[in-house]
């Protein structure tokens, strides 16, 4: 009977509900704008599996003064630690070219005793540019008693292509694959390619784990008056 009366609550208090909705839109046609927190629907289920095991990458480039396999893993381990409550692993694989991700063949023999295992691997293309470029001439009121500074000036170019794949260790199967492409310009000349990668990866990571994780975005609705 208890549980009768509260369906009927609010099922009452949902048409009134609609009908101050109605009412509001049958106004003077002014508007409120609000800010609302919206989930994502994720593209993996991450709860189903058990253990994420984080390969090597295949690395199109290796950079001249650090290690990208050795950052890129210890990397994304102490992320997905810190995000998610699934065991968190590595494991080598031997990635002889790119086009190894669409073989389910060769993924389902990296873990074939383990069920419930996600793979998290992909490839990486890291370049560094050295861009020169002429500065304009500025308007002086008065001449300067000191000659005038060079004229030339420096761009550090860095560009960081990234493709990660969730692979399920059983079936082979590609369940999130997605390519991240960022870039940065510095003006000191001086900036190091080791402190650029991780300026961009604070980006890719950021992107990856709204998507997997389902976190929430803010988007924009209107109320009508």
């Amino acid at each position: 009977m208890m549980r009768t009366k509260i369906k009927k609550r609010k099922s009452n208090s949902l048409i009134l509900l609609l009908g101050l909705l109605f009412f509001l839109s049958c106004g003077t046609g002014e508007h409120m704008r609000l800010r609302i927190k919206m989930p994502r629907k994720t593209p993996i289920n991450l709860e189903a599996f058990e253990e994420i095991a984080i390969t090597n990458f295949f690395v199109k480039e290796e950079a001249k003064d650090f290690d990208l396999n050795k950052e890129l893993t210890e990397y994304f381990a102490l992320e997905f630690g810190q995000k998610v409550k699934n065991k968190i692993s590595s494991t080598k694989v031997a990635l002889q070219n790119e086009e190894v991700f669409q073989d389910k063949t060769f993924w389902q023999k990296v873990s074939p005793n383990k069920k419930g295992t996600l793979l998290f691997t992909g490839s990486l293309e890291y370049t560094e540019e050295v861009r020169k470029a002429i500065k304009s001439a500025s308007k002086r009121r008065f001449e300067e008693p000191f000659p005038e500074e060079s004229r030339i000036e420096e761009r550090r170019f860095y560009s960081l292509s990234l493709h990660l794949y969730l692979i399920d260790a059983q079936s082979g199967d590609a369940l999130y694959k997605r390519t991240f492409k960022e870039s940065k310009a510095y003006k000191n000349p001086n900036q190091t390619a080791y402190f650029a990668f991780y300026d961009m990866m604070l980006n890719v990571r950021d992107k990856l784990f709204r998507q997997i994780l389902g976190e929430e975005q803010i988007q924009e609705r209107y109320l009508i008056k």
